[in-house]
């Protein structure tokens, strides 16, 4: 018996966070905290339409798990804001192991940024990369700011890329909440009855202006 099904069997509250199953949910019950995911990735595109001034005919590179529909939510959305703005959007499928070591991605964005000498905006799919950005610049040999760098989450690496002035603008999923709403709603449910908290922890970003108030937080998720 699956654990969704044995925990509603017993009348025991279910709260996820982070990724979220909508369908187990609807099913068995329970609450999300978390982002939710598309609507983030639109609110980045839009956010950074409204911020940076692209326009229809801009071009961007957007790097995702594009071969993997579940996994590419986030940015899926930022692509179709682009998209639709009339805004020029290249596809580059992510590789799994980019995340356990960045590195491994400069032949592809070096040969990405040398092929598109017009490029307005490069999108990330992950803190790992986004933290990496610099070192992508500096090897092709941009200035920061030259190329508008925006993506997802925060961690020291994206900090410093802030501090060196290569990255513009982020989504942050606020994972203090993430851990600490679902435990505040259990215990509601638990010992008032109160139904499950549903939260969209996705909606906030960190940008040039405001990522020294957040960078406390980020590097002690690392720690």
């Amino acid at each position: 018996m699956p654990i969704a099904e044995e925990a509603y069997e017993a009348g025991i509250a279910m709260m996820y966070q982070n990724v979220d199953v909508p369908e187990v949910r609807a099913r068995y019950g329970g609450g999300y905290v978390g982002a939710n995911l598309y609507p983030q990735g639109r609110a980045l595109g839009e956010e950074a339409i409204r911020r940076f001034g692209l326009v229809a005919g801009d071009k961007a590179i957007v790097f995702g798990a594009w071969e993997e529909e579940g996994r590419v939510w986030r940015e899926l959305g930022t692509a179709d804001v682009f998209e639709e703005a009339g805004m020029e959007v290249i596809k580059i499928v992510g590789e799994p192991e980019w995340a356990a070591d960045p590195n491994l991605q400069i032949p592809t964005i070096t040969a990405a940024v040398l092929a598109n000498p017009d490029l307005k905006v490069i999108v990330t799919s992950g803190g790992q990369m986004l933290g990496a950005i610099p070192l992508f610049m500096e090897t092709v040999g941009k200035e920061p700011g030259e190329i508008i760098n925006i993506g997802f989450d925060t961690s020291p690496a994206v900090i410093e890329a802030f501090r060196s002035g290569y990255v513009q603008l982020t989504a942050d999923q606020q994972p203090f909440l993430q851990g600490y709403l679902p435990i505040l709603s259990l215990c509601g449910t638990l010992v008032y009855g109160f139904s499950p908290l549903n939260v969209d922890t996705g909606a906030g970003f960190v940008d040039e202006t405001n990522y020294e108030q957040v960078a406390d937080l980020a590097i002690a998720g690392y720690r």
